[in-house]
């Protein structure tokens, strides 16, 4: 195994403008790859450690639908059930169109949610959020955010388009209802024990806190990075649990989590988090002609999207060395998940630098390449 081709890539970075990254690779329940470079601050006087944390941002969804997959599967939630029949408000919604705003025609279901076509959007200052802060004193609950944001119209019929969206938020709050724990609860119960993880949660912990990563935003013009307020602007309320972006999490843990779901659900001491046909649902396309276009503009070539992930449909003409059928996702600071059921394989990358745009089309692409060139797959 050449490492030196994927060690040499990652130590350039630095003279990228990422000021750190952590990059592993798992395959046949084993670490076969790990190297970490640059530091956690921007005095460059902390280097990454394995102990260090990331806010995972949107690489937070995958646990989010693992966490409904479990429920669908106990028969607890319906893919294709209204999501009104769990949260109420959601029963008569409205929709924009050229003749104003209008009622929906169409329900918005768990499978809309999941595969973002649910016509909802990423507007975290939609006004009736920022009226449910302003009245609960920025203490509202994840369920009562979303119950607010059912007052606001959709921008397409649902079914109809791809559009990102706090259709995982969303989803969190449906967790909550049929599990009767909070978000957090459920997961520390049904992943985050089971398997191991004990560095991950939505609460800022004083430990997770002192092992922080500085947080940067980049500057593509300069190519370089600055430090920024270290903070989670997906995190809406001091109560708010994301179940799109609101995650804390270590390389080491999330690797716990990878490692099971590319052997098809089950983890290396045997816990079953999902069933592998779970698993094949979640990377099955879910786009239709329209919504492949939308989601085309995210430039992941090759790419699909499934039920919260995006999965590979396509090899020939994007010249991706994963097989079809490879999926997962990533986050606004550069987390990059992979997971790879054909060859058990895995795949995380982090940085912790925002408004990094060419870490998707450029940097993560790389990793992964470079990945199966380094195993010979």
């Amino acid at each position: 195994m050449n490492r030196k081709i994927l060690e040499e890539y990652l130590n350039s970075l630095e003279q990228r403008g990422i000021p750190g990254c952590d990059c592993a690779v798992i395959y046949k329940h084993e670490q076969v790859f790990r190297h970490t470079v640059g530091y956690a601050d921007a005095q460059r006087k902390k280097p990454l450690t394995a102990n260090t944390t990331y806010w995972l941002y949107s690489a937070t969804k995958l646990f989010t639908c693992t966490a409904v997959m479990q429920l669908i599967e106990k028969g607890l939630i319906g893919l294709d059930s209204p999501v009104s029949d769990y949260l109420p408000e959601y029963k008569n919604l409205t929709v924009k169109t050229d003749r104003g705003i209008v009622p929906a025609k169409n329900p918005m279901t768990i499978r809309h949610l999941l595969s973002m076509q649910s016509g909802l959007n990423y507007n975290l200052d939609a006004p009736s959020i920022l009226k449910i802060k302003k009245e609960t004193n920025n203490q509202a609950t994840t369920r009562q955010v979303i119950a607010a944001l059912a007052n606001e119209p959709l921008d397409f019929e649902p079914g109809t388009h791809f559009q990102y969206s706090l259709s995982h938020d969303v989803l969190g709050a449906v967790i909550e209802v049929v599990s009767g724990q909070r978000l957090g609860e459920y997961f520390k119960k049904n992943i985050f024990e089971p398997l191991g993880m004990k560095n991950t949660g939505f609460e800022l912990t004083p430990e997770r806190k002192a092992n922080m990563s500085d947080l940067f935003s980049f500057d593509m013009n300069t190519m370089t990075s600055t430090p920024v307020p270290n903070h989670n602007r997906y995190v809406l309320t001091r109560n708010y649990e994301s179940g799109g972006a609101g995650l804390i999490s270590t390389v080491d843990d999330y690797l716990l989590f990878l490692d099971a779901m590319c052997h098809g659900g089950t983890s290396k001491d045997g816990y079953r988090l999902l069933s592998k046909e779970s698993i094949d649902l979640m990377r099955r396309d879910q786009l239709n002609e329209v919504s492949k276009k939308d989601f085309d503009l995210f430039g992941r070539h090759g790419y699909s999207y499934g039920l919260g992930v995006r999965t590979l449909i396509e090899k020939e003409k994007s010249g991706v060395k994963s097989p079809l059928g490879e999926f997962g996702w990533d986050g606004a600071a550069g987390a990059y998940a992979l997971i790879d059921v054909t060859n058990n394989l895995a795949i995380f990358y982090i940085q912790h630098v925002l408004q990094c745009g060419y870490v998707y089309n450029v940097i993560h692409p790389k990793v992964r390449d470079l990945t199966y060139e380094m195993l010979g797959l």
